[in-house]
């Protein structure tokens, strides 16, 4: 995908030196397969449309085998679904789950702890980068991220699908007709970053929206997010 002329630099920080709030990461880990999940569902639809909430649905594969398998689901969704519970000591997994700022769970459709969470969650005072995009060489796109404190974090580029709608003919949910929104399609890992201001490129686009994650390697809050405009 060629893209011309400058994009317009967009910056989010998390210490809210860009926003009146620090945005919060919200994703949930569903499946078509679990009964339980159209309500969280549901939820996330409306989570997405809150000012200052970034919201991901993450399909995992380990209902495909039991009736019906979710045509977005991935090795990868799961993968980070397991990886959350190493980093937060939690015993299991299960769906509906909802992860808040990479530091906090809660159970899908539970809308009360969900506010809350976030609401902590925006209130913490965390000092991460600036980041924007521009043009580089020969019109390609690229990640700009600014200076800030030596924490070790990985960068990545998740394209999603604001709302996709499925028949499901099989599994718990036979018969019903699923709306489901942020739907994650892509998850590209762009590089590390420890504190030094950095430039990557980033690949074409793929998915209808875009979110830019700055992430701790080790346990605890996110430390960057940006919503990609191209």
């Amino acid at each position: 995908m060629h893209v011309g002329g400058f994009l317009t630099s967009l910056l989010v920080t998390v210490s809210g030196l860009a926003t009146e709030a620090r945005p919060v990461l919200v994703e949930l880990f569903t499946s078509q397969g679990c009964r339980s999940c159209p309500p969280a569902n549901a939820l996330l639809g409306e989570l997405a449309r809150r000012p200052g909430v970034f919201a991901l649905g993450w399909h995992v594969d380990y209902w495909d085998g039991l009736g019906w398998k979710d045509r977005f689901s991935s090795a990868g969704a799961t993968l980070r679904q397991y990886d959350y519970a190493r980093r937060l000591g939690l015993d299991n997994v299960r769906t509906p789950q909802l992860l808040i700022d990479g530091a906090a769970e809660a159970i899908g459709a539970d809308s009360r702890a969900v506010d809350e969470a976030i609401r902590a969650a925006a209130a913490r005072d965390v000092d991460g980068p600036a980041l924007g995009v521009a043009t580089g060489a020969d019109d390609v796109p690229c990640l700009e991220i600014g200076a800030g404190p030596n924490i070790p974090a990985t960068i990545w580029l998740v394209g999603y699908d604001r709302a996709r709608t499925t028949e499901v003919g099989r599994g718990e949910n036979a018969g019903c007709k699923l709306t489901e929104y942020q739907v994650v399609r892509r998850a590209t890992r762009l590089g590390s970053w420890a504190g030094a201001s950095a430039r990557f490129l980033l690949p074409a686009k793929e998915s209808e929206a875009e979110l830019i994650i700055v992430e701790p390697d080790e346990p605890g809050p996110m430390l960057a997010l940006l919503a990609l405009d191209r």
